[in-house]
């Protein structure tokens, strides 16, 4: 039996729970993640039901149950942002220069 000595193991993080859980390509995760985010935002202010947002975004029902519950994983970055530009946003993508020895996926969300 081990002795609790009320001593907790911390690790600093990343920034990017993918990569600190050791998935393969965690940058493009955390971009499906963060896609996935704005996506269930926008059904839930909207109010509409899966089904509705189903309709909408061209999918079945129970994919979009899979969304809303945070599981991007069968889709595509390309298809999530499909289902942005179908819930009536507009996508913006950019590219620059980074310092850095490899560049960085973030979303901005205005």
């Amino acid at each position: 039996m081990r002795k609790n000595t009320g001593r907790t193991r911390v690790e600093e993080s990343s920034g990017n729970v993918f990569r600190d859980l050791g998935f393969p390509n965690p940058e493009c995760e955390q971009l499906k993640a963060d896609l996935t985010l704005q996506i269930y935002r926008l059904i839930k202010q909207r109010g509409l039901t899966q089904t509705e947002a189903g309709g909408i975004l061209g999918i079945k029902q129970p994919h979009v149950s899979a969304l809303m519950r945070g599981r991007s994983g069968t889709f595509s970055v390309e298809r999530l942002i499909q289902f942005l530009t179908a819930l009536g946003q507009d996508v913006e993508i950019t590219v620059r220069s980074t310092r850095k020895k490899h560049g960085a996926l973030s979303v901005s969300v205005r």
